[in-house]
């Protein structure tokens, strides 16, 4: 029985759009409980850039009358979502975290925004991004613990979800920036694979890597919130013409058979923090047949590197005139990527681009045996300070390859959470998040005995 603001503002988002959809909460009830929550810690937390309470109160209301009409509902009917302040929003201004865009206000939105609305989510308001969603941190702490880093750069998306503000936000990757995050702020970080999701009205750091992703507490939640927004887009050329899949109804489905599991150190294991390689290595050990150690082909050794030249060429080029026009508003981290960017040849990036068809050569061996990768979601848990957003090494290669990875809050580590990530088959997204709810299950069920 839910008796109390703070009972609602722990709700799933699964849950609390049953229990609206059912008439058992309202939604202006379930909106002034996450509300009540920001109000009651965002002074410590800093996740949010906009955020308009009177507004988001106008939107629950019309979502309960629209209800209460019958009118038909959506999926995600009067549920609150944060929103990355990379998308653009027609009614709440998008400034990327720059003082570069301060008041910049969008005429439309984002398609993803509109897909979220369409299927009846409350925009609540706009997530903190680090500057450019590159690395220069924003002013989000830690949930766990303030005086860590969040992450990014999706770090206000998963601080407030972390914190109970909302029960998911949108994120985006183009590194590590929706499973970093996610890991140390200890939630559900789903980045799909390469073109799921449609990225117009978004920000274009690099468009061979960017990768709008869902940040929630639970596998279903983050596979329900993906579903919302997989429609095809012709718009978005990083897109691919397909039907829309059965994300969420596959994801939530018992596997045929037990997943079996590729425990992969990956190239840059070296990387890893001690108590990362203990925690990985238990958890290969509790898998047991479950679970077998796989070498990667020695060629995966170039793979992040491959990626920083698609990221760094990217970032000069789209980036570059920003800096060339308004160089006192940008951050000296920035100004180096650029500098680093504007180095890279033709040659390094086109080679760059069409290594990753020899890669996948590689995966797609591993895949045939196997239903998921098990790797670090990071190096460890969230360094300390708020000067870095900490190192996205163990997300570069995944996200070059576009492939579905998805961080998982299973472990922790000196009273921090520690991130696991599972990593499925490009364009299997479906089966990777049903893997990654089979193993949730499996390992908690196993803790509570």
């Amino acid at each position: 029985m839910l008796d109390s603001a703070t009972d609602l503002s722990r709700l799933t988002v699964s849950e609390a759009a049953e229990k609206i959809a059912q008439g058992e909460i309202r939604s202006t009830d379930l909106v002034e409980a996450c509300l009540a929550r920001i109000a009651e810690r965002d002074d410590e937390v800093r996740a949010w850039t906009h955020l308009d309470p009177d507004y988001a109160r106008q939107k629950a209301q019309e979502a309960d009358e629209a209800r209460s009409t019958g009118q038909g509902i959506g999926p995600l009917h009067g549920v609150p979502i944060g929103i990355k302040d990379i998308c653009d929003t027609a009614d709440m201004p998008t400034e990327y975290g720059s003082a570069i865009f301060k008041g910049k206000q969008p005429e439309a939105d984002a398609s993803l925004v509109k897909a979220l609305r369409d299927a009846g989510a409350i925009i609540m308001g706009k997530t903190v991004t680090t500057e450019l969603a590159v690395m220069h941190p924003g002013k989000t702490r830690n949930p766990i613990n303030p005086e860590h880093t969040p992450g990014g750069s999706s770090s206000g998306s998963a601080a407030a979800v972390a914190d109970h503000m909302i029960p998911a936000a949108i994120g985006s990757q183009t590194g590590g920036s929706v499973l970093r995050p996610a890991a140390f702020c200890g939630v559900v970080g789903f980045k799909p694979t390469f073109g799921l999701i449609s990225r117009f009205g978004v920000i274009s750091q690099s468009p061979p890597l960017d990768t709008m992703g869902v940040i929630a507490r639970t596998v279903d939640d983050a596979a329900l919130v993906a579903d919302c927004l997989s429609a095809f887009d012709p718009r978005d050329t990083g897109m691919w013409p397909r039907s829309r899949p059965p994300l969420y109804q596959t994801a939530i489905q018992e596997p045929p058979v037990t997943p079996h599991i590729a425990f992969v150190k990956s190239p840059v294991w070296d990387e890893a923090e001690d108590i990362t390689k203990e925690a990985l290595g238990e958890l290969a050990e509790f898998l047991g047949e479950h679970c077998d150690e796989v070498d990667l082909p020695e060629i995966f050794t170039r793979g992040t590197e491959w990626q920083s030249v698609l990221q760094l060429g990217d970032i000069a080029k789209n980036y570059g005139p920003l800096l060339d026009k308004s160089p006192d508003m940008m951050s000296a981290s920035l100004t180096g990527y650029i500098e680093d960017g504007r180095k890279i040849t033709a040659v390094e990036y086109n080679t760059a681009l069409e290594m990753r068809e020899v890669l996948y050569a590689g995966l797609d061996a591993i895949f045939d045996r196997y239903d998921a990768i098990l790797t670090p979601a990071a190096a460890g848990p969230a360094p300390h300070g708020l000067e870095t957003t900490g190192s996205p090494i163990f997300n570069k290669l995944w996200t070059y390859l576009g492939v579905p990875a998805i961080s998982l809050p299973l472990l922790e580590a000196n009273g921090l959470p520690l991130g696991v990530q599972l990593v499925g088959p490009r364009r299997d997204d479906a089966r990777l998040l049903r893997s990654a709810r089979w193993l949730m299950a499996h390992v908690l069920s196993e803790e509570k005995e």
